[in-house]
């Protein structure tokens, strides 16, 4: 197994959350306001059973690279599932519960990385090296 830091960690998952579909997806920074994570990770997804293959592919791929979950609570049926990576927590909503739930108004305080950001950020540090 080898180690993954916390940053990585979320823009990774925020890109397999991308490559399955998912939308809305935002990369909360709480580094030094949550003693439980660095990072939460909302996507929305369309259907239960779009839920159910978005933590799936989650679980699957970050497991083949040596980073697995440590624990899902919810259910795809119930609009919200977490996928916990310890550095990082992942949340999976319907539409209707991400609404509901509010979580960004719950950490509105957190730096907010979109998943555009996420993605810049690799290139403009390889431009430079």
């Amino acid at each position: 197994m080898h180690a993954i830091n916390s940053e990585a960690l979320a823009r990774t998952l925020a890109t397999v959350l991308d490559e399955k579909q998912a939308r809305d997806i935002l990369i909360m920074d709480v580094r030094g306001q949550s003693s439980v994570t660095d990072f939460h990770i909302l996507a929305t997804g369309t259907s239960s059973p779009h839920l159910r293959a978005l933590i799936g592919e989650l679980q699957q791929r970050l497991k083949a690279q040596g980073a697995p979950s440590y624990r899902k609570s919810g259910t795809p049926d119930s609009g919200w599932v977490v996928l916990d990576f310890v550095e990082a927590v992942v949340h999976a909503f319907t539409a209707e519960a991400r609404a509901y739930y509010d979580l960004e108004a719950l950490w509105k305080d957190a730096k907010r990385i979109t998943l555009e950001d996420a993605s810049a950020a690799p290139r403009k540090a390889a431009r430079a090296q």
